[in-house]
């Protein structure tokens, strides 16, 4: 019998689920094209299906999941399409906060980003990918600060999210932190030195490395792409 796992009771039960779905499909616990169950998740949780179907609806909105009527959900394989149109508009909103962050940046927004560099490092010497991960959230965030752009952040992590599966691969199989805190390094000193254009060179830079990580997750994981994609 599933263990019954217990809801706050200051959140709804379709949040609870949603964000255990959520970080299992983000983490890869649930792989892209694994199938799951409405009357299994249910049971795990003890409530009823409509709560789990209102949480597979706001997966399904944020591209995660594939519902098909009469047919069993399953978790959203890749699209080569989707990730280049979820990359165009995040380069571009992007480069535009890396501008305005260079142009306003203060001392006390320097520190700021000190500090999160610093966080970032003490999670690759632990080889921490999962702090990693939720660092890169927050100095994304601290960027648009920053800028005075912080509306910005909610298109960037809209975005983001479709990639961030593609990313936890590349964390774990190319072992590319060095790479990427070096790249979020440049882009801080560019920024506190009010070098707009070289802030953006290095940003952009920085998004353009998910190309051969696209590359090589299609050789090694075909299976993890939608068939149209092959």
């Amino acid at each position: 019998m599933p263990q019954v796992t217990t809801l706050s009771e200051r959140r709804t039960a379709v949040d609870d689920i949603f964000d255990y779905l959520h970080e299992e499909i983000l983490s890869l616990r649930l792989k892209p094209g694994d199938k799951i169950s409405e009357a299994d998740i249910a049971a795990q949780f003890g409530v009823s299906r409509q709560p789990v179907r209102d949480a597979f609806s706001r997966l399904d909105n944020l591209n995660l999941l594939l519902i098909r009527p009469q047919r069993a959900t399953e978790v959203k394989r890749f699209s080569s399409r989707e990730i280049m149109k979820s990359r165009f508009v995040r380069a571009a909103v992007e480069a535009e906060v890396l501008r305005r962050a260079a142009r306003n940046c203060s001392p006390a927004d320097g520190l700021l980003l000190d500090a999160s560099i610093e966080q970032q490092e003490a999670a690759i010497a632990k080889q921490d990918y999962a702090a990693f991960g939720r660092l890169d959230y927050e100095f994304h965030e601290t960027l648009c600060k920053v800028a005075r752009a912080e509306f910005a952040f909610e298109v960037i992590l809209f975005e983001k999210a479709k990639c961030d599966r593609l990313c936890v691969l590349a964390l774990e199989k190319e072992a590319r932190m060095p790479q990427l805190i070096e790249d979020h390094r440049g882009v801080a000193e560019a920024i506190k030195a009010n070098d707009a254009e070289r802030a953006v060179a290095i940003g952009m830079e920085h998004l353009s490395r998910l190309d051969s990580t696209i590359d090589y997750i299609r050789n090694t994981n075909a299976g993890y792409f939608e068939p149209e994609d092959d």
